[in-house]
């Protein structure tokens, strides 16, 4: 697996994704930060030796390296899914790809399901601990010892500077930043009546089927790692609607700017 890691940095190297500090992975409906980016390269995955491909059609297939607030940034336009067939080790390859070109940190996003009644749709939560639902491990491979500990602790995934940090430009930007516990599922389904009980007496704020993995592998790492969940619906067992693709999409661009905000503002001060 080192060969085949090795060798996707090597290309992208030799392509201009120069030596960027922050990776960041971007996840549905959030897209518009790039338009705060000074681009200087761009690759899409399936022109990257030994990379998955994103097959979602509201996931973007691109690897982008520039400027953002001051800091050379690599961006993940496009995430990959265990629902699309892909094992846990090809999901967070990139993750590992990107710690190999030189990123110290990584921030991570992704549209999820408001299970706390709390929290209401369009409202953004940042991710304090989680809970593993996808059935594996992307650690659980022969040789995984050879990349890094293989009893990794996860007694603090998140980053808390970074989440203090956070925090604190939630606060001077009036943003409301809910802080929560994120289930990971496999999906693609969306979940069951009992399914959204479950996890609300699990301890579940909110549930999506990204990020998990590769929080991980930042982990496995020692990558600091910060993620941040939009909530795009609200995950009511006792009134619940049917699932609208479209307006999942519409919450997440509404809560966008904040999202924004909130990654451009803690680069800036990492």
């Amino acid at each position: 697996m080192q060969r085949y890691i090795d060798e996707s940095a090597a290309f992208l190297k030799d392509r201009g994704f120069g030596e960027p500090e922050v990776g960041i992975i971007l996840g549905t409906g959030l897209g518009k930060i790039l338009e705060e980016v000074e681009i200087q390269s761009e690759m899409s995955y399936n022109h990257i030796p030994n990379f998955p491909t994103a097959t979602v059609e509201f996931h973007h297939g691109k690897l982008i390296f520039g400027t953002l607030s001051g800091k050379k940034v690599i961006l993940m336009q496009g995430r990959f899914h265990v629902y699309e067939g892909y094992t846990l080790r090809d999901v967070t390859f990139p993750v590992r790809v990107m710690h190999a070109l030189g990123v110290k940190k990584l921030l991570v996003s992704n549209a999820a399901g408001a299970v706390n009644l709390d929290f209401k749709k369009g409202e953004i939560m940042l991710i304090d601990d989680h809970i593993n639902l996808q059935g594996g491990s992307p650690l659980a491979f022969r040789g995984v010892e050879k990349m890094g500990e293989r009893f990794v602790d996860m007694s603090a995934p998140y980053d808390r500077d970074m989440n203090m940090l956070l925090e604190k430009i939630a606060s001077e930007n009036d943003i409301n930043l809910h802080k929560g516990v994120y289930a990971s599922v496999v999906g693609p389904q969306l979940e069951t009546r009992a399914e959204y009980r479950y996890l609300k007496i699990i301890g579940a704020d909110a549930v999506g089927m990204s990020t998990v993995p590769e929080v991980i592998v930042a982990n496995h790492l020692n990558l600091p790692v910060a993620a941040v969940s939009v909530l795009t619906d609200e995950c009511d067992p006792d009134n619940l609607q049917p699932v609208n693709i479209q307006e999942i999409i519409t919450m997440a661009n509404k809560a966008e700017p904040e999202m924004i905000t909130l990654f451009s503002e803690l680069i800036k001060q990492l």
